[in-house]
């Protein structure tokens, strides 16, 4: 892992792939176990998840379904405070387990947001999953049930994050350079 330039910011590296690899395990693990008689369905926040989420589907090993949403709450490397539904729910959800997908948590708005549009669908259950938690940053009451790597309240790219769109693609996960 080197410094990664992108656009006019500098990122050092910060989480190797191997330890992203060792969290995502452990976190299907723990789904493999408390959902196995629950046929969950997997809701994927698209577009930083995408890559959490594939890891993670290959290595549960349940029955479950899976579907995708896209909400955007950044601009730049700060949270814009507010939610904005841009690809919406098709699935079915009413007396479901669900597991909400999440790349990232920081304040949890994205959270808060879709808890209440699956509350309105009657879902059974809600589960949280997420590669990376940011406990300081976090500003919500809804339990993360599936946290894999906690992280100080830094702006982090790569493994699906990016800034400004760009660095999705780096296999580890940088910080913003001070």
């Amino acid at each position: 892992m080197s410094v990664v330039e992108i656009k006019d910011k500098k990122f050092v590296p910060y989480i190797t792939e191997s330890r992203i690899n060792t969290a995502v395990t452990e976190i299907a693990e723990k789904i493999n176990t408390e959902l196995k008689d629950k046929f969950p369905l997997f809701l994927v926040v698209l577009n930083g998840s995408f890559i959490f989420a594939a890891d993670l589907l290959r290595k549960v090993n349940i029955p479950c379904h899976l579907s995708f949403i896209k909400v955007a709450s950044y601009h730049g490397v700060s949270s814009s405070g507010s939610v904005t539904e841009l690809i919406g729910l098709t699935e079915d959800v009413k007396g479901r387990v669900v597991v909400i997908v999440e790349d990232i948590v920081d304040t949890g708005t994205t959270l808060e947001k879709l808890y209440h549009v699956l509350e309105q669908k009657e879902v059974k259950e809600l589960k949280i999953a997420t590669l990376l938690l940011k406990p300081e940053a976090y500003q919500k009451e809804m339990k993360v049930d599936y946290a894999g790597i906690e992280i100080p309240n830094d702006f982090v790219v790569g493994y699906g994050l990016d800034y400004d769109g760009l660095g999705r693609n780096l296999k580890e996960i940088y910080v913003l350079a001070k």
